[in-house]
């Protein structure tokens, strides 16, 4: 093995166990956000519990927010992505739509339907830290989506953001409504399929991506 594939494999581990810290930081503070309530819980017990430093959980979360809120960068990545890396003669809006139902067929969290997500929901409606750092979150989305629609040529790309964004958080909310209420995830997932090909639907009308 010459040195330069030494190295990346040493960069390669290095990212993975930076990932897996990441997640495992992640994960002990979601459980103790869960048993007692987000603002009941500090960085510092999340650390101890972790068996790391208060600085290191800083480190990959600069938020306590971020620690429970913890896809948000994901989310801003996979829909600038869905755009920079379409497929040869697929349009923005299309890329889009395909990864939205991506992410619902997956039952990813980004999705928001899933057995496992209604309890997240309200730690998240419980705490008014954690409702404003989503909003700002949905804010990142929508300007790295911005960008990659600058790049992609569309018509209006900041507005074409706005209103994917706003779409997407719409039929987003309305399944989390619904889960709350008690629905069954299947019929959940029937409605915010119908609601993301209506919605897709209507954005491709306005002819804002190029």
């Amino acid at each position: 093995m010459n040195d330069e594939r030494a190295s990346d494999d040493e960069l390669s581990l290095r990212e993975r166990k930076k990932r897996e810290t990441r997640q495992r930081i992640s994960d002990i503070a979601t459980v103790l956000f869960a048993e007692r309530g987000f603002d009941a819980v500090t960085v510092a017990e999340v650390a101890r519990a972790a068996g790391v430093s208060a600085m290191t959980v800083f480190n990959y979360f600069p938020r306590k927010e971020d620690l429970f809120l913890d896809r948000i960068p994901q989310a801003a990545e996979l829909f600038a992505g869905a755009v920079r890396d379409r497929a040869p003669g697929e349009s923005p809006l299309a890329a889009l739509r395909r990864l939205t139902l991506r992410l619902l067929d997956e039952r990813h969290p980004l999705s928001g339907v899933g057995e496992r997500y209604p309890h997240f929901f309200r730690i998240v409606i419980a705490s008014p830290a954690l409702r404003s750092r989503a909003r700002e979150g949905v804010e990142e989305v929508e300007r790295g989506l911005a960008a990659a629609l600058t790049e992609a040529g569309a018509t209006d790309p900041h507005l074409l953001a706005a209103l994917t964004v706003a779409a997407y958080r719409t039929v987003f909310l309305a399944s989390v409504d619904r889960l709350l209420a008690g629905d069954p995830v299947a019929e959940t997932a029937r409605s915010h399929r119908a609601r993301l090909a209506a919605a897709f639907t209507a954005l491709e009308r306005t002819g804002l991506d190029g």
